[in-house]
């Protein structure tokens, strides 16, 4: 039987070696649990993939078609398994094409380590093959970043790098490291990160706002609770769901926080915004007591600030508190994570139905239903929408798919109609708009939940600007079911020149091409569907389909998204038609 002793000895054995810094770095992402890294090699990172070919039996690494498609692998990765996401590449045009990614998860709070080569520390600044000031130009896209210059600093910086990446708000990090660093040996031993100076994560629940929150929901004739990414964020889904039901109060969310409440749990009263649910949208300026919950009042949910639910006292529950008070005016601020905060409040808070003031929603609702969702799913013209390719998704794969949408008319159609039972199952670029996100995030979102079907909804214009990473779904065969909706535009700016700049559509007609035939050139089971009547069976089909399978649909090129708040209205100024 081994001794305590032996167990001792054979631990420092194990964390107390003699290595290279291309070494440690591998066996720093070990101890982080990685399994999975998305990358792109090079000169400037060539020794620790060369590492990294010595540990395949233990860390799997993705070779993506450019480095813009590890980094939104990495977060389709991230969004759905909760874990943090990793990216690497080489210096220079390398590190740069992880810029993108960066900016998208820092405005999404996405958790990523990006690690990046870079030349040796000896030629820094004088311009040398393939040289770029990564650090300078990702500060601002990114939750901290740090550029290590000898092997000593790799294990402390890797540990830092993780821990600030997936506490409090979660966001990107990027770990650049010179050459001479990876060449460089070391004593390795590694420590996980538990803190770090001057940076508190969490902020401590006050529980004088807690009180004055419960009072505010409690007295209030007319609450509307909109919630956000921070629920997922903050894995609090079921306190959310006890909360809406204990005090009978109508809920909406941002596109960021969709699925964190079943998609027709009776409270779940439809998205806000831009292309929000009519009600939702009206009735923000119609409620005393405004709940907000891990989101952040960006102006696509506002609309004019001006006229952002003047009436209505605001209690703003947020983890960061750069966000309160930012955007809107914040009558109580409830800091601290959302999970904590809100079974926090739980106790605190009367039962209660409102049922008068939820039946407003439910007018509100029939009259969308009749003038915009019954003809954008159920439609009786010829041409094929893009909210009836949503719902058969819906139907095929009986709510429990995880859908990932590009940027555009079909993500805001996508977001609208696409029904869930499971939390985390809502992948999108929210903050940045990022097109070409959807098929990579795809890739890394499967990887991530292999027992889920994934469906990416992408439109003609996005899914070119990462068609490449094709070939990622082919050489590791990921099930991931593609699905382009094609009206051979760029549809939600031709919408805007249509409604704003009478029909002039300046540069935004695409002549595309045969996609069908690029998926089977993939070794992709694809089909196109260009009427009705093959639609069900098709998306049937490719939903039984355990492998990957390519779907185009032509849908009608001047199929508009309503409702919308025109850029700069009101809320209440939402447009059905």
């Amino acid at each position: 039987m081994e001794t305590l002793k032996e167990k001792k000895t054979a631990q420092e054995t194990a964390t107390s070696m003699k290595i290279s810094g291309a070494e440690a770095i591998i066996h720093c992402l070990l101890a982080e649990g990685v399994d999975l890294i998305y990358g792109y090699p090079g000169g400037a990172i060539m020794p620790v993939y060369d590492e990294l070919y010595k540990f395949q039996d233990k860390l799997t690494h993705i070779l993506t078609r450019h480095e813009q498609g590890a980094t939104h692998a990495a977060q389709g990765y991230a969004r759905v398994s909760g874990r943090v996401g990793v990216a690497m590449a080489t210096s220079g045009p390398g590190a740069t094409n992880l810029v993108t990614g960066l900016a998208d998860a820092q405005i999404d709070s996405t958790p990523l380590v990006c690690i990046t080569g870079q030349v040796p520390r000896h030629l820094l600044g004088s311009d040398a093959f393939q040289e770029t000031d990564i650090i300078g130009i990702s500060t601002p896209v990114t939750k901290w970043n740090y550029q290590v210059t000898k092997a000593s600093e790799i294990p402390e910086i890797m540990a830092k790098a993780f821990y600030i990446a997936k506490s409090g708000r979660p966001g990107p990090v990027l770990v650049d490291i010179t050459k001479n660093a990876q060449f460089d040996e070391l004593d390795f031993s590694y420590t996980k990160c538990t803190g770090v100076r001057s940076y508190k994560p969490a902020p401590k629940p006050n529980p004088e706002a807690l009180k004055q929150a419960a009072d505010m929901i409690n007295n209030a004739k007319k609450p509307l609770i909109v919630w956000g990414q921070g629920v997922i964020l903050g894995k609090a889904e079921q306190e959310l769901k006890e909360l809406v039901e204990k005090a009978g109060i109508p809920a909406a969310w941002t596109i960021m926080g969709a699925s964190a409440l079943d998609t027709d749990h009776p409270l779940n009263v439809g998205m806000v915004g831009m292309h929000g649910n009519y009600g939702p949208n009206i009735l923000t300026n119609e409620c005393d007591v405004l709940i907000a919950i891990g989101m952040r009042f960006d102006d696509r949910v506002t609309g004019r600030l001006e006229d952002y639910a003047k009436q209505a006292k605001v209690i703003h529950f947020e983890i960061d508190p750069a966000e309160v008070n930012k955007n809107v005016h914040a009558d109580v601020a409830v800091l601290g994570n959302s999970k904590e905060t809100l079974g926090l409040i739980l106790p605190l808070i009367n039962s209660n139905s409102h049922e008068k003031w939820h039946n407003l929603f439910k007018e509100k609702y029939q009259i969308e239903y009749d003038t915009v969702i019954k003809n954008d799913i159920y439609p009786t013209k010829e041409g094929l929408t893009m909210g009836e390719v949503i719902e058969e998704i819906n139907l095929a794969s009986d709510q429990k798919a995880v859908i990932v949408t590009d940027v555009g008319q079909h993500q805001m159609i996508g977001c609208r109609y696409a029904k869930f039972k499971e939390s985390k199952s809502n992948i999108t670029s929210g903050g940045l708009g990022t097109m070409g996100f959807a098929l990579p995030a795809a890739i890394g979102a499967k990887m991530g939940a292999m027992d889920r079907e994934v469906v990416a909804i992408i439109g003609d214009g996005g899914y070119q600007m990462t068609i490449q990473e094709l070939g990622v779904i082919f050489q590791h065969n990921v099930p991931v079911k593609i699905v382009v909706l094609n009206n051979d535009h760029l549809g939600m700016v031709r919408q805007w020149q249509e409604l704003f700049f009478d029909r002039r559509y300046a540069s935004t007609v695409m002549t595309n091409p045969d996609f069908v035939k690029i998926a089977e050139g993939y070794h992709i089971q694809a089909k196109r569907v260009t009427e009705r009547k093959d639609l069900k069976s098709t998306v049937q089909e490719m939903m039984a389909s355990k492998n990957p399978y390519f779907l185009e649909v032509k849908v009608e090129k001047e199929d508009n998204v309503f409702p919308m708040i025109p850029s700069g209205a009101a809320v209440s100024e939402i447009r059905l038609k």
